[in-house]
């Protein structure tokens, strides 16, 4: 206990560094073999070996293999610079303006091809953070330039071998997530990092660290001076994962508050409301990307905004709108807030089409069906018709009708109007109208 609070009050005390040695562990320890990496990935390293440089499969494919886990991606590591990589493979392009890479395209597959970064002094702001980094060195500093040491092993598919400098495997058998260096300095130059914590200790269910942890809550608030664009990239991440709810309940376990991007902070409510749209849709995100399924951000972005575009419309129409021209104005006004958080323009135009379709759900007489079931954002809209009846915030019998509508034929589907059509014109759902009461007649005696 007395040492947690003397970490707490003495901030700048930081425990010792771990000791780094390197380890080279056989393939009888670790058990990955060359033909468990992708051809690409693999026909990359080869030719720059052949080429007379070294090169390794690094990073989260190698932590995932040792997992068990099927890698989505392959990064190699390479002695060779930039312009040397793009000199050997004809398909690739140079990347980046803080760290230059090579994507190296092999059939439909890209490998991002990194050199050994080097611990030469970089260019920091005045927050410490990293501005540009194109400095080159060995695979022993580029292991120390890496952010965990989970991801900060290095497989060679010809040897078959694994080197690691940090305990990245051992740690990786642990599952714990442990920072290379000291961790405040290491959000200092990257507040990135902090998400990165949330996501890989919510993906993998590995526990961060006290070392790697205590800092996070102090830094937190250095995201907010990020790039918008960055941060969004990495929310998407976190929310892509295959692993979204268990991400957030990482935001909360690790301290980190609900201001610092207004994405994270819907989906941070949300999450501990309980069951409401957002978490259902994240449920369902989470469940076909294990099942490598499709899935849309900009449907998933509609889900985490709707309980606060849903608050503005039913404030306009309290306020005597009709509820088309209040959902209208509710979304203008919201999106027009949303232009300052990095939401690329072609996730912002799904957003308003699935939103401004939900309600045309409540017309199932005449043509207008007809025309609705037509438009090109149909299916998005209707899946999201059904997750807010599910949570109450639609009428299941109407969610119900539109289930069976979508999936009839042409002729059901007709009858299925006129019906509506018939209990509309019977009085069922109808309103009924008041006459005005008659005027009565002048008595001609009276005008005398």
């Amino acid at each position: 206990m007395l040492k947690k609070w003397l970490h707490k009050v003495l901030p700048g005390k930081s425990a010792k560094p771990r000791r780094t040695q390197k380890q080279v562990i056989p393939f009888g320890e670790h058990r990955i073999s060359a033909d468990m990496l992708s051809f690409a990935a693999e026909k990359v390293v080869r030719r720059l070996h052949n080429e007379g440089f070294e090169a390794y499969v690094v990073g989260g494919a190698v932590r995932d293999l040792l997992l068990g886990i099927e890698p989505k991606d392959f990064d190699v590591a390479t002695n060779a610079t930039p312009e040397q990589v793009r000199k050997i493979f004809r398909r690739s392009r140079i990347i980046g303006r803080r760290f230059q890479i090579v994507h190296v395209m092999v059939g439909p597959e890209t490998i991002e091809v990194t050199t050994f970064r080097g611990g030469g002094k970089v260019q920091q702001n005045e927050h410490g953070r990293i501005m540009k980094d194109n400095v080159y060195g060995s695979m022993a500093e580029d292991a120390m330039r890496r952010d965990f040491t989970c991801n900060a092993l290095y497989y060679d598919p010809i040897t078959q071998q694994i080197i690691d400098f940090h305990h990245g495997l051992a740690d990786i058998q642990a599952r714990q997530l442990v920072m290379i260096g000291n961790p405040a300095e290491r959000y200092q130059e990257d507040p990135v990092r902090i998400l990165r914590a949330v996501r890989l200790s919510g993906k993998l269910g590995f526990e961060v660290e006290y070392e790697t942890a205590a800092p996070i809550t102090a830094y937190a608030g250095r995201l907010k001076l990020e790039p918008v664009a960055r941060l969004f990239d990495e929310i998407m991440k976190l929310l892509f994962s295959g692993h979204a709810i268990q991400c957030l309940a990482q935001l909360d376990k690790l301290g980190i508050p609900d201001n610092i991007h207004p994405i994270l902070t819907a989906l941070q409510h949300a999450v501990a409301d309980g069951d409401n749209i957002v978490s259902l849709a994240l449920r369902n995100t989470d469940e076909r990307l294990r099942a490598d399924k499709s899935v849309s951000v900009g449907f998933v972005l509609a889900a985490a905004m709707w309980p606060r575009l849903n608050e503005i419309w039913q404030r306009n129409t309290a306020q005597g709108m009709k509820p088309v021209p209040a959902l209208t104005q509710a979304i203008n006004e919201l999106l027009d807030a949303e232009k300052g958080w990095g939401v690329p323009q072609r996730f912002s135009a799904t957003m308003r089409e699935i939103w401004q379709l939900q309600p045309q759900f409540d017309n199932i007489k005449g043509a207008r069906p007809h025309r609705l079931i037509a438009q090109q954002r149909f299916r998005a809209a209707y899946d999201f018709m059904l997750l807010r009846a599910e949570t109450g915030n639609a009428d299941k019998v109407l969610a119900r009708w539109w289930t069976t509508f979508q999936s009839a034929d042409d002729e059901t589907r007709l009858q299925m109007t006129a019906v509506a059509q018939n209990n509309h014109n019977n009085g069922e759902g109808k309103r009924k109208r008041r006459r005005k009461p008659r005027k009565k007649k002048e008595n001609p005696q009276d005008a005398v």
